[in-house]
């Protein structure tokens, strides 16, 4: 039963007009987070505004010559009589307003309308008179479009933007109409008269918009929230009597998604069964209240956005509800879970509480959920039964999107009830059933083992559907909380599925693709646009045809011999950390197979995936394959880190023309601020527990490898011997490129240059370190004394032939190893 009239915020005469309800006082301001996402979205907007006019600068200024050409011919009368409303109604209209308000004792608000106004007025101000004065042209002249005559915002139209914004007008449609024409009107006489640009008047209504928004979110709004007696009282709408009521969460809980009372009834409603209510006496009734407050409905809605955005569209809900919908949603699944036969608590009915809130009213199930439930008091039982009213739920087509520990209660009598139903969907598809399963057992098996979850649900779901649920064990498909509990026990998905495949060896399948893109790919994005920006520029002046009548092509020819070595040098890197004995050749070719990865992957992590697969291949099992890869990386770290410090001083003291480059000064200095600033940043516990956590898992047995090799000089000399050559190889390359233009630089200011830029390759998580690599080794060059033209020539030769030139090549060796089960 659902009704809805602004009357329900009122008490009936009645036998509730005077229901205790015991709960905390209510804060008299709140915090919206719709208000923390509009000003969000008006700074986005004033940046894309700012940012659109530094690239389209023509159509900017044809928008305003048009609307120059268009006005002209309007009569001045027309013009005059505009100006003379527009400045008259622009104020007067929202003084209006405001007055209004006031007799409607709705001070407050007006009070942080003209604060925000107050606010917007001196940030206009500031930038049309100080800001245009102390830096003209740029950007500013971009904005505005007739340097410094005019101003980049509207003075006058600002702080009323910033004043409706805070005030607020919704539902008052002749209000919004009147304040907005006002506005529109003064815009429009602001273009005829060249006193703004559109993409000034653009700006204005940006910055107004997050100055009121800000100001309002800074500040706090009136708490529209019904008062628990408010909603209490509400219920008599309902025909039920309620007696007494108390709070049940916590309000300074920040994670909770509603209010949630308890309520004690006088008499069960008719055609209803009487459940006894603790403290209340047989007969009473109890029951449990969900309040959806409108203010809560947009929190989260940035986490929920970027799920949606990141996630296939079939494995997310919906991102933003009303205030009806969700009402009605969770409704509709409470029904629908009740009809399919599952133990949750029945639904009495529902109700909109006047225009801010809306309840739900639930029979009360005394117990405790299974977060609160004692280790000792979770039995295969108790989990058999769990696991029922779950496959209840998935026959009825019904996905719950939330099963966490929460979500299970668990009553005085022991039975399990599946409760928080608000974010259910009917109707569901096999994938969110899927998902479903796949959070239940990640649930489950955090509280009482893998074993034990996989155990319990065979009996009651059977194997092929746990089988089923395999793919989808991947921390991107479980819920928030699960996942960062699953960061901590990063071997508890990996030991499910081996349980599951236990059951069932043949459930082992790869994940489903459950995303669009990883934050990877939008890192790599973001640096590969910087890169672009830094580098372009550098290699737009090379003319290529010069380029190539002017090179040295035999210096270019030993440049290839070189990148050619670094091959070799990095199968002997690998071959020596690698007790079992590996066949030269194949180790090679994998090493120009990885060439083609580096492509599609971070150059630190291609190489990697690609040589421990080889090592699996070959007979190593994988702990020994991962701790080997591992051994040689670490190896070729040091060596790197070694050979920068030390050719950085032997740089420092030649004298050159390079001494800036890495000055022995320099380089000691440098050493010893990163020192105290790891030393401070390991006092900190959490630091020190998150780096020994990282250097742990990344090098987890690679000691014990270590001396391994250490045992046999000969694996020895050829792991160090090839990680040593590789640097040799890679320094011949780009020495050979610079003098391939006719440059020439100390050998060991070549070695510096490389070491830093492949450094920063290696930071950077873009294939290939791609961009960073050309613009650390042009910068590098350039500082060293190299000229900016024949830098980038040389450089675009080195990444031509130790980058894009191996692609073919690593290609089809990729494609023969595959075909060879090599790889």
């Amino acid at each position: 039963m659902t009704r809805t009239h602004d009357e329900a915020v009122r008490p009936r005469r009645g036998a509730s007009a005077g229901v205790p309800v015991d709960e905390p006082a209510q804060p008299d301001r709140i915090r919206r987070p719709s208000d923390a996402i509009r000003f969000g979205v008006s700074c986005a907007g004033l940046a894309a505004v700012m940012l659109l006019v530094s690239f389209a600068q023509q159509t900017t200024h044809g928008i305003q010559t048009d609307i120059a050409e268009g006005t002209a011919h309007a009569p001045q009368l027309l013009l005059a009589l505009a100006t003379l409303a527009s400045s008259f109604g622009v104020l007067a209209v929202p003084i209006a307003f405001a007055v209004e308000r006031l007799f409607h004792k709705d001070g407050m608000r007006v009070a942080i309308a003209l604060l925000a106004a107050m606010i917007a007025l001196a940030v206009t101000i500031t930038l049309d008179d100080l800001v245009v004065q102390a830096a003209p042209g740029g950007v500013l002249d971009s904005l505005i479009w007739g340097g410094t005559d005019t101003a980049p915002v509207h003075t006058d139209i600002a702080p009323v933007i910033a004043f409706v914004s805070v005030v607020g007008m919704a539902g008052r449609i002749r209000w919004q109409t009147a304040t907005w024409s006002m506005i529109g009107l003064a815009a429009l006489t602001g273009l005829t008269a060249a006193y703004a640009s559109v993409s000034a008047l653009a700006a204005t209504y940006f910055l107004g918009r997050a100055i009121g928004h800000g100001t309002l979110y800074a500040v706090g709004t009136p708490n529209p929230r019904p008062t628990g007696m408010t909603v209490v009282t509400a219920l008599e709408r309902l025909g039920l009597c309620p007696r007494r009521a108390a709070r049940l969460d916590d309000p300074a809980d920040g994670g909770e998604e509603a209010r949630r009372y308890g309520v004690l009834l006088a008499s069960s409603p008719a055609g209803a069964d009487p459940v006894p209510a603790s403290g209340g006496g047989t007969g009473a009734w109890h029951l449990e209240l969900r309040v959806l407050d409108r203010d809560q409905q947009t929190a989260g809605l940035p986490y929920r956005l970027w799920r949606m955005l990141r996630l296939r569209r079939t494995t997310t809900g919906r991102t933003l509800r009303s205030l009806r919908r969700s009402l009605e949603q969770e409704s509709l699944t409470a029904y629908a879970a009740a009809a399919a036969g599952a133990r949750t608590p029945r639904l009495v009915g529902t109700l909109e509480v006047g225009t801010q809130a809306a309840l739900l009213a639930y029979e009360h199930v005394p117990g405790r959920r299974l977060r609160d439930v004692p280790a000792e008091e979770v039995t295969d039982e108790l989990l058999t039964d769990v696991w029922r009213q779950f496959g209840l739920l998935q026959k009825g087509r019904l996905a719950h999107r939330r099963l966490e520990e929460d979500a299970v209660l668990v009553g005085d009598d022991g039975a399990a009830h599946l409760v928080d139903l608000w974010s259910g969907e009917i109707a569901a598809g096999d994938l969110a059933l899927r998902l479903d399963l796949a959070q239940l057992l990640t649930t489950l098996a955090l509280r009482v083992g893998p074993e034990r979850a996989v155990r319990t649900a065979v009996p009651v779901l059977g194997e092929e559907a746990l089988a089923a649920a395999v793919p989808m064990l991947q921390r991107v498909a479980l819920s928030r909380a699960t996942r960062q509990a699953v960061r901590r026990d990063r071997e508890l998905l990996p030991r499910i599925r081996e349980e599951i495949a236990r059951l069932k060896p043949e459930s082992e399948a790869a994940p489903v693709r459950l995303e669009r893109f990883r934050p990877r790919t939008i890192f790599s994005m973001v640096a590969l646009s910087i890169a672009a920006y830094i580098v372009i520029p550098q290699f737009g002046s090379v003319d290529l045809m010069q380029l190539v009548a002017k090179a040295t092509w035999w210096w270019a020819g030993v440049a290839l011999g070189g990148a050619a070595l670094t091959y070799l040098a990095a199968a002997f890197m690998l071959m020596g950390f690698v007790p079992e004995r590996l066949p030269l050749w194949r180790t090679v070719l994998v090493q120009v197979a990885a060439s083609f990865v580096k492509l599609v992957a971070p150059a630190a992590v291609g190489g990697v995936a690609v040589n421990t697969r080889y090592l699996q291949r070959s007979g190593v099992r994988p702990g020994p394959a991962v701790a080997s890869v591992g051994a040689s990386q670490l190896v070729g770290l040091v060596v790197h880190v070694l050979l920068l410090v030390l050719f950085g001083f032997l740089t420092g003291s030649t004298g050159t023309a390079t001494k800036d480059l890495a000055p022995s000064r320099t380089v000691v200095v440098a050493v010893l601020l990163i020192g105290l600033v790891a030393g401070l940043a390991m006092t900190i516990p959490r630091v020190r527990r998150v780096v020994t956590g990282r250097l742990r898992s990344m090098f987890s047995g690679v000691v014990p490898r270590l001396v391994d090799v250490l045992q046999s000089p000969r694996k020895l000399f050829t792991g160090i011997g090839g990680s040593l050559l590789l640097t040799v190889g890679f320094v011949l390359c780009l020495d050979a490129s610079i003098r391939a233009f006719g440059g020439s630089l100390p050998w060991t200011t070549v070695v510096v240059v490389f070491l830093t830029a492949n450094a920063v390759g290696s930071a950077v998580p873009t294939p290939g370190g791609l961009g960073a690599v050309e613009g650390a080794l042009t910068l590098a060059l350039t500082i060293s004394g190299l000229g900016a033209e024949t830098a980038a020539s040389a450089v675009l030769l080195y990444r031509l032939l130790t980058l894009w030139l191996p692609v073919l090549p690593g290609w089809a060796a990729f494609a023969y190893l595959q075909r060879k089960e090599s790889l």
